[in-house]
């Protein structure tokens, strides 16, 4: 770039004319423009006039152009453009520039090319004007600096004594400093020419690049030359620049201030500036663009270096955003937080030893963590407050040592204690902690997914392992100890071993800690009867239970033994319990519900299947079925620990070889479960249908067809397909249990109506039931149109449950488009006829029941998407079945009377618009296969509907839409379709075949001639017209007297049907038009005669 702005120079030296001209089109052709000035314009027109010229030579056809095009190339072509200005300008600096020829021509030309209506043009020249404006200040700064310079050393010189005094060097002086001063003036006036013309103007063009480019090169302005651009004249504009409506706008304004705040030096110039837009910035951390939000944030960080700026509402809008789901907006965020509320760290004495534990620096801010994580009143997401403070707090965050002695130790005097509710926050978070170091990814909701790890992350995440095993081994005992009792302490501590390294469990000697943590977490079994203890404490086991380490063996005596102790005491409580002619205590029961809760949480992660748990849990279950008074809680982990046991048994079947026996075993005992699962879905007691729908979907899917797939064929006897009656049984389930209305939700909440907690977890769990029938429609476990009773739904219980229905109705279409169309269409049949149930045949069409059936459909066909050929057959299909069932159904009125469902086919219209032009015709066809005459004639507000959808069929078609062969009269069809049938070979009631493109189009070449001479083919087409009644003819002529039209026709003829009336067309020549109440024999009739006319003048 250094030579060809150099080889310019030299150009420009010898003939400054021509030099110029070439860097005039360089500008030009930047633009796209393939227009060249040539000599003769440039001496001889103004710049408006070349412009002018210019413009009119652009290939408008092509929006593109260089700065916008895409790719490596042009990218560097920018970068080169911006580098050849700057170039130029500095290589110039020194004398061209001041020639008042160069600079003035350029600033003119591009002046005048950012007014351009051309976007190229003025896209292209603005962001040249901005860098020759940023490369002027650059100048501008360089001469500022030699005139205070040159000052300095013209004072120094003036305070010497006269004896030693140079009043040479002081002329000298006094001269540089005058061409100095006069430069400055000449670039301060080019600089004022560009911000004038072009800056002012464009800062606020109708693009948003062309405005970004502005706001970005004014921030660069004001942090070079910060004496003349840093005030409020210019820093306004990127104030008010803040509130444009494109986010690269905003970006730019929020980049180009971080730029001057963070040099503390500029913080007193930009109070006014501060004073008057904080509240905007502010505001922007809520910016629906998450790039501007996260600068906005950054801004406010180094906003905090000046003093009392942020008042404490303005920094909790921004401490919230720690849990934002956007986790570079949380990342910013937490460095905002780390920075206000942790950056004061207490100062270590020079040569003390370093504090540890209670008293290490680092105490104070784990308290404050914990201290801003309960007041954030946002418990359940202390992973996020981790994760948001990880980057810019780690250190802080993995001090362990700290947070244990301040869970273990005893304050010191004079120091307050945490309280209960501060001793759980910090367990969450150095549990959160833990794990975030352990796994080195974001939590669930955050992040897109792992990220390969670097050399040096691996690095640090193994050292991580190591020191936390090795601290955790020896201090997790005693704090289990410590809470034993307190169940949410102990169910976090419990998840510490599943992140250790279990080498150093025998690497650093450390078996005893081992023992210790077996005995406490064994003590924690006993005394605990909290599910959510006892999975934590079979998690645990599992963790620690792999074979690969050699702590195994000692682990696995120690999980058997207490298994055998639990299987013991259950097999024993439930002997007694189940004892005839003894009614058992409410202490019995408790006894039995605690042990078969902690074999239920150890069966979900360890195989039991040498205990043999089938048979007592059945019997268990089965009882309660004979008596019925079993409690609730009993028959529901029964049911769990049942599940378990089949699937263990299924996976030890799945994973090798296996006996015959096994596998009848097995079908014998999943059948058995399943039937008393049915049985159960009849219980008084809510939870306990729930705990058996829930389980009875997951064994149908597991033992569904798919079992076999993946080479797994031998597991083919296993497969189970419920039967009708069990269909029918979880389809009612899901009616009664999941789409009702919120205060009729009184089993799942226990009473607690009001409470808003108890609502959100009464519709989880009533999604979750909803999702779990959902999934057997997706894989074809039931019937597909059991989905109809669900999509119906759709509607009323948007809000609710509206994305599990629309994923059903997605993935089922995916597995059999026309299945899938059918039962969307029976939905609608569903809901219709429970509206004529509510309202009775004169219902109103603009009631708030049809109007919904009608929205539901417009819902219906959107899922359809736009590609109609994938959707084609579907939506055929779909048409097929709704026009059969509005004519199903005749009046009871009697004859005459539009038929009952008619009213459908307004709801049906909804999906002709995804129907194909040739598709429309056809479904218009077999239409007019259920209609009468008299139903084409009627015009009455009942018959609208029908009216409706005729037109929705012919909307975007030829004006040959309808052809005179397809008439109104259904006998005429019915008797041409016996008469044809046999010729076609197919079926003609086969709608499906009708829509076949190539039939399609064949028949549409019998229908349609556009010009040209008729061809001796065509006649017999005319002639199947009129055999639609042909058996009919003479007896209708001697019954009826009518005046026929003789028209000479001596050219071909184009018939022609639309909107009831038929038209009759010689090829040039005026249409003769016969009118809609002529009946169809008439017609054919006429068409005879006129034929027979017409063949005679050929």
């Amino acid at each position: 770039m250094q030579s060809v702005v150099d080889d310019w120079i030299e150009a420009y030296k010898t003939d400054r004319d021509m030099a110029l001209l070439d860097l005039i089109n360089f500008f030009i052709q930047c633009s796209g423009c393939k227009g060249v000035v040539s000599g003769e314009m440039f001496r001889n027109m103004q710049n408006s006039e070349i412009i002018r010229r210019m413009t009119e030579e652009f290939d408008e056809d092509s929006g593109d152009y260089p700065l916008t095009m895409a790719g490596p190339l042009w990218k560097k072509f920018k970068g080169s453009f911006c580098e050849f200005i700057a170039v130029l300008v500095r290589q110039c600096q020194y004398s061209i520039i001041y020639d008042e020829y160069l600079m003035d021509t350029v600033i003119s030309l591009l002046t005048g090319l950012s007014d351009s209506q051309v976007r190229a043009f003025r896209h292209t020249s603005t962001l040249a004007a901005m860098k020759l404006m940023t490369a002027l200040v650059n100048v501008a700064l360089n001469l500022s600096i030699n005139m205070d310079n040159t000052q300095r050393q013209y004072e120094t010189e003036r305070n010497k004594n006269v004896a030693k005094r140079a009043n040479d060097r002081l002329e000298l002086l006094l001269q540089k400093r005058k061409e100095l001063q006069e430069n400055q003036d000449e670039i301060e006036n080019m600089m004022n020419a560009i911000f004038k013309g072009v800056f002012v103007h464009r800062y606020r063009d109708a693009i948003a690049e062309i405005r970004a480019i502005t706001i970005e090169e004014i921030g660069m302005w004001m942090k070079l030359y910060s004496d003349a651009f840093l005030n409020d004249s210019y820093l306004k504009y990127v104030g008010w620049t803040m509130h444009d409506k494109q986010g690269e706008v905003r970006l730019k304004c929020l980049t180009a201030l971080q730029g001057l705040y963070y040099n503390r030096e500029l913080n007193t110039r930009l109070e006014l500036f501060t004073s008057r837009f904080k509240d905007r910035i502010v505001s922007m951390t809520l910016d629906k663009e998450y790039d501007v939000a996260v600068q906005a944030i950054k801004l406010l960080t180094l906003v905090l270096h000046t003093d009392e700026v942020l008042s404490p509402e303005d920094c909790e809008s921004v401490y919230h955003l720690v849990y934002s789901a956007h986790r570079p907006v949380a990342i910013a965020a937490g460095e905002f937080l780390f920075k206000k509320l942790f950056s004061t760290r207490e100062p270590e004495e020079e040569g003390a030893p370093k504090r540890r534990g209670r008293q290490s620096p680092n105490a104070n801010l784990i308290k404050t963590t914990v201290f801003f994580f309960l007041e954030s009143e946002l418990h359940e997401h202390a992973a996020y407050l981790v994760d948001s403070l990880w980057e810019s707090g780690a250190d802080l965050l993995k001090d362990w040592e700290c947070m244990t002695s301040l869970l273990l130790d005893d304050p010191v005097p004079g120091e307050e204690a945490l309280t209960d509710r501060q001793e759980t926050a910090l367990i969450e978070i150095m549990l959160c902690t833990v794990r975030q170091a352990a796994e080195c990814h974001p939590p669930v909701g955050r992040g897109t997914g792992k990220r390969v790890m670097t050399a040096k992350e691996k690095k640090t995440q193994l050292d991580d392992r190591t020191r936390m095993t090795e601290l955790f081994a020896v201090t997790l005992p005693p704090l289990l100890a410590k809470y034993s009792i307190d169940t949410e302490k102990v169910t976090n501590l419990l998840q510490l071993p599943q992140f250790f390294d279990l080498d150093i469990y025998t690497t650093g000697r450390l078996e005893k800690h081992l023992e210790a943590l077996l005995r406490q977490i064994r003590e924690i079994v006993e005394k605990h009867t909290d599910t959510e203890v006892l999975e934590a404490c079979s998690k645990t086991y599992h963790a620690l239970c792999n074979e690969e380490f050699t702590i195994f063996n000692r682990v696995d005596i120690a999980r058997s033994q207490l298994l055998d102790e639990m299987v013991d005491k259950f097999n024993r409580l439930l002997e007694d319990f189940l004892q005839e002619g003894e009614e058992p205590d409410d202490d019995d029961a408790y006894q039995v519900l605690s042990t078969l809760k902690r074999i239920t949480a150890f069966h979900n992660a360890h195989d039991l299947s040498q205990w043999d748990l089938f048979s007592s849990n059945f019997k268990l279950l089965n009882t309660g079925i004979e008596n019925g008074d079993m409690p609730e809680q009993i028959v529901v982990h029964a049911l769990q620990c049942t599940h378990y046991v089949v699937l263990w048994y299924l996976a030890k079947v799945s994973e090798g070889s296996h006996r015959k026996e096994e596998l009848v075993s097995l079908r014998k005992q999943m059948r058995m479960f399943c039937l008393m699962c049915q049985r159960y879905l009849t219980n008084v007691n809510t939870t306990v249908k729930e705990q058996a729908f829930t389980i009875l979907c997951d064994v149908l899917l597991v033992f569904s067809h798919q079992m076999v797939s993946g080479g797994r064929e031998q597991l083919e006897p296993l497969v189970y397909s419920p039967d009708d009656s069990l269909q029918t049984e979880l389809l009612s389930f899901i009616l009664h249990h999941v789409f009702i209305d919120q205060d009729d939700d009184t089993g799942s909440t226990d009473g607690q109506q009001d409470d808003e907690a108890a609502k959100i977890e009464a519709l989880h769990k009533r999604r979750n039931l909803l999702a779990a029938y959902c999934k057997l429609i997706i894989y074809n476990v039931v019937e597909m149109n059991t989905g109809a009773d669900i999509f119906k739904q759709y509607m009323r219980y948007y809000n609710d449950y509206g994305d599990i229905i629309k994923e059903t109705m997605s993935k089922t279409r995916q597995i059999d488009k026309i299945q899938c169309a059918k039962t969307l269409i029976l939905s609608l049949q569903q809901l219709f006829h429970e509206m004529l149930s509510e309202l009775g045949t004169g219902f109103d069409r603009s009631s708030s029941a049809f109007c919904g059936i009608k929205e539901l459909a417009r819902r219906f066909s959107l899922t359809f998407g736009l590609d109609q050929v994938k959707t084609r057959d579907a939506i055929a299909m779909l048409h097929k079945d709704g026009i059969e069932f509005a004519f199903k159904e005749p009046s009871p009125q009697g004859e005459g009377n539009p038929p009952l469902h008619l009213a459908f086919l307004d709801i049906l219209s909804e999906f002709s618009s995804k129907l194909m032009r040739q598709d429309k015709r056809t479904v218009h066809m077999y239409l007019e296969r259920f209609m009468t005459f008299q139903m084409a004639l009627q015009r009455d507000d009942c018959w609208l509907p029908l009216i409706s959808y005729r037109n929705s069929l012919q909307a975007g078609g030829d004006d040959d839409t309808m052809s005179v062969v397809s008439g109104y009269s259904s006998r005429g069809s019915s008797v041409r379709s016996k008469k044809t049938k046999a010729k076609r070979g197919r079926d003609d009631n086969s709608f499906s075949s009708l829509c076949q493109p190539m039939n399609y189009a064949k028949l549409r070449t019998n229908l349609r001639r556009g010009t040209g001479l008729m061809e001796e083919d065509e006649e017999p087409i005319v002639e199947d017209v009129m055999m639609s009644s042909e058996g009919r003819m003479e007896d209708l002529n001697e019954g009826m007297d009518f005046d026929t039209m003789d028209i000479d026709l001596v050219r071909p003829l184009t018939f022609y049907y639309k909107y009831g009336i038929l038209f009759i067309k010689p090829l040039q020549a005026n249409y003769v038009v016969i009118h809609k109440d002529f009946c169809q024999e008439t017609l054919n009739i006429l068409l005879k005669k006129i034929l027979k006319k017409y063949k005679s003048n050929m």
